[in-house]
């Protein structure tokens, strides 16, 4: 039961990366939009969806709280402070979603600011807390020991810079798939210069690593088989960057290549910390409530609501699939 919900958990967090992941990079790029219009397509493009990815958080937290409550109760502690700004940023473009289509022009910029804003601050506090979990949370006597704003670090920020780009990317493979005309050209614009820019924030973060000396370096010399995903990872990578010049190759390739990237670094990530829960402090199995609430949660959750939110998620975007019609991004 506890490996049925640490996989469950597994599924929504990658889900809610790379859904709301993409929604989130298109609200980044939507501050450099220079027309009307541009931002308006690009509201569009995520108008049937961003609410129900958003809905995968709410699952992971759901899952966190009830399934393994001790992991729960030290991730919240030691990161307070970057979930409240996440959900305030979540909040924010939120509302600016709904305003800003019915806000008149002498307000509308401030809509337009709000919903950037809020994209890039989730963004950027999602990272910050992979980053955090990376370099290690002071645990003792199964609670959080650190202060609280112990996650504050340069590599902290680093990630969280890193994640804002690598949403960026996934949000300009998502525009190509879905736009056309000007907002197509600009996008394919866009994904070379970000690729650059986000290879250069991998290096640096990678360097950091190496010079920190942190522990998690120590689970790839031990397990030199997690070396597949980051290959994986870097093969992705690699035909985004061969194709990114190219004239014709189809709009999907890159959000695809995304996607594996995603899902490769990842999964690189689940298994150097395997079997922590909390990264070298905390096991899966210390951290897992009493099998009674497992199974509790599996008669209900488990069996019934998370099949249902999978099919929505398929129907919806089989439903809302294509491109943007031209009717679809008129003022």
């Amino acid at each position: 039961m506890v490996l049925f919900w640490v996989s469950v958990l597994a599924l929504a967090v990658l889900l809610y990366v790379l859904l709301d992941g993409f929604d989130l990079g298109v609200g980044i790029l939507f501050g450099l939009a220079r027309k009307e219009a541009s931002r308006r397509a690009m509201m569009r493009a995520v108008a049937p969806v961003w609410d129900g990815n958003e809905t995968w958080l709410v699952v992971s937290g759901v899952v966190l709280w009830g399934a393994f409550p001790l992991a729960y109760s030290i991730l919240f502690a030691a990161l307070y402070i970057p979930v409240l700004f996440m959900l305030t940023g979540l909040v924010l473009r939120g509302v600016a979603f709904e305003f800003r289509e019915r806000a008149t022009e002498p307000f509308r910029w401030l809509w337009s600011v709000a919903f950037f804003g809020g994209s890039l601050l989730a963004a950027f506090m999602q990272g910050v807390m992979v980053g955090a979990l990376v370099e290690g949370l002071a645990v003792g006597d199964d609670h959080y020991v650190g202060g609280a704003m112990s996650w504050l670090t340069p590599f902290a920020v680093l990630s969280g810079l890193g994640l804002c780009l690598g949403y960026a990317l996934l949000g300009a493979g998502w525009l190509l798939v879905k736009s056309d005309g000007e907002l197509r050209g600009t996008a394919r614009r866009w994904i070379p210069r970000l690729a650059v820019a986000l290879l250069a924030v991998l290096i640096a973060v990678f360097v950091y690593a190496l010079a920190k000396d942190l522990r998690i370096l120590q689970s790839w010399l031990t397990r030199p088989y997690l070396f597949v995903f980051p290959a994986a990872a870097v093969g992705a990578a690699a035909i985004l960057a061969s194709r990114a010049r190219q004239e014709r190759y189809q709009d999907r390739t890159p959000f695809e290549m995304m996607t594996i990237l995603f899902a490769m670094a990842f999964s690189t990530f689940l298994i150097s910390f395997w079997p922590y829960m909390i990264p070298f402090s905390v096991t899966i199995d210390e951290a897992a409530g009493p099998h009674s609430s497992l199974a509790f949660m599996f008669w209900g959750e488990g069996l019934f609501i998370l099949p249902l939110m999978l099919a929505y998620t398929l129907i919806a975007y089989r439903v809302f699939r294509g491109k943007l019609r031209p009717v679809d991004i008129e003022y």
